[in-house]
């Protein structure tokens, strides 16, 4: 298959990727397994370190104590990608190093590894930025500790490595500047829910600019990373995406931008800042509560104290009552983390309304075919199937394919699970007419 896409210069942005041939809104752009890419190191315990599946139980690798694996075969797979790692994490334990310095190692594994290069990348790792030159002092003060965690990590390895990066590029030799290109073109990696599990490197796709509204989404099928576009796209139209959550305010957006990637925004919803007003819906007094309890709420989260945090969000939400609109930017996150909390707690009447709260709101601020829109109708609607409200439910599932069918296409397993669950509810809504 031809592909739909090619580099070409950006005016004012640089490199960039346009279409070759119309493309329609929904069809499959482009698909990838990353150069490089490794599980979260906090959910290393519940994620198979090849395949990126979660599992109730998975197999450890016996020597370094870190992998995990679904089965044997998955174990066997990862062994030649594993094998130079397991050395490294055996020296540091019971240390773990962060995500960015196991994936720059494994991104070195790769390239010197010839079998797992592939030949037909439109950016190579050379040509990556690393944007040293722009960042501030403190930030590259970061990046100097995770290259000298880097060097260290390597030790185990470093009189082969030394040797053989030789082979590498200049700017790839050097750890700060792979750090560097690591920290501002590595992807995450999510599951089927949209839930952070990994990190990785997928070369072509960093040519991808940012659009607050972009014409393009991506999803994975395990670390296989899947562009598909949202709109009909012309050809020698650019390729965007958004590199940020599109549920932020554009002040915070912006400097999320220039702090990680190293750009001024000027796309005409930041130049409008046409949601702004409505995220901060109702009375700055009433709904400043709610913000400033989110960083004690996420670590909450992060904790996974749930009922702790369900009982501070319940607490919060009927304090502020009426007089916060459901659209409030904060007063939906708070929503949101009850809803998880409900649901972690096995609360189901609770989760399924907050779930149902949530849904209007979403559908404001994900106007376009967006999966994380389709992805809460789909919790939503398993949340009301579980309570038998059947009819509900199916409405829901509705909604969602039309979205999931878009962002995820015909042969995901989210929709192939959406499908069925459609299924599920119009036979159980059959028997109960026939009784």
């Amino acid at each position: 298959m031809a592909p739909k896409l090619e580099r070409f210069v950006s005016p004012g942005k640089g490199n960039g990727l346009r279409a070759t041939a119309r493309i329609k809104r929904g069809e499959l752009v482009y698909s990838c397994e990353p150069l490089a890419c490794c599980v979260s190191n906090k959910l290393s315990r519940e994620v198979c370190h090849h395949c990126f599946t979660r599992r109730e139980t998975l197999l450890r690798c016996s020597q370094c104590k870190t992998a995990r694996y679904c089965n044997i075969t998955c174990q066997r797979q990862a062994w030649s990608g594993h094998k130079r790692e397991c050395k490294c994490l055996r020296s540091l334990l019971p240390r773990i190093p962060t995500d960015s310095v196991r994936l720059a190692a494994r991104l070195i594994f790769a390239v010197l590894s010839p079998s797992q290069n592939s030949s037909e990348e439109l950016y190579t790792l050379e040509e990556h930025e690393s944007h040293l030159s722009s960042v501030s002092e403190q930030k590259k003060q970061g990046l100097s500790q995770l290259a000298s965690m880097l060097e260290l990590y390597l030790q185990q390895e470093a009189p082969d490595l030394v040797r053989e990066m030789t082979s590498l590029p200049p700017s790839c030799r050097e750890p700060l500047s792979l750090i560097a290109k690591v920290t501002c073109n590595c992807f995450t990696i999510s599951d089927g829910e949209l839930q952070e599990i990994g990190v990785g490197l997928y070369p072509s796709l960093s040519l991808l600019n940012h659009d607050c509204r972009p014409n393009c989404v991506m999803v994975f099928k395990g670390t296989k990373l899947q562009l598909r576009a949202v709109r009909d796209i012309n050809p020698e139209e650019e390729l965007t995406i958004s590199y940020i959550e599109t549920l932020s305010l554009t002040e915070d957006g912006q400097k999320q931008l220039e702090d990680q990637y190293h750009f001024t925004c000027r796309c005409q919803r930041c130049d409008s800042q046409d949601k702004d007003g409505l995220m901060l819906s109702g009375g700055e007094s009433t709904w400043r509560p709610l913000k400033e309890a989110l960083p004690r709420l996420e670590g909450l989260k992060a904790e996974s104290n749930w009922q702790t945090l369900l009982e501070s969000c319940s607490r919060l939400l009927s304090t502020v009552g009426c007089d916060v609109p459901e659209e409030n930017l904060y007063k939906l996150r708070v929503t949101d983390m009850a809803l998880d909390a409900s649901v972690h707690l096995g609360h189901w009447e609770e989760a399924v309304g907050y779930g149902e709260k949530t849904l209007p709101v979403y559908r404001q601020y994900y106007p376009d075919p967006h999966p994380v829109h389709g992805v809460q109708l789909m919790r939503v609607g398993k949340l009301q199937h579980y309570l038998v409200h059947i009819e509900d439910a199916l409405e829901t599932f509705k909604q969602a394919y039309q979205i999931i069918k878009v962002t995820h296409g015909d042969d995901h397993p989210m929709t192939t699970d959406l499908l069925m669950k459609m299924e599920e509810c119009r036979t159980e809504m059959d028997q109960h007419s026939s009784s």
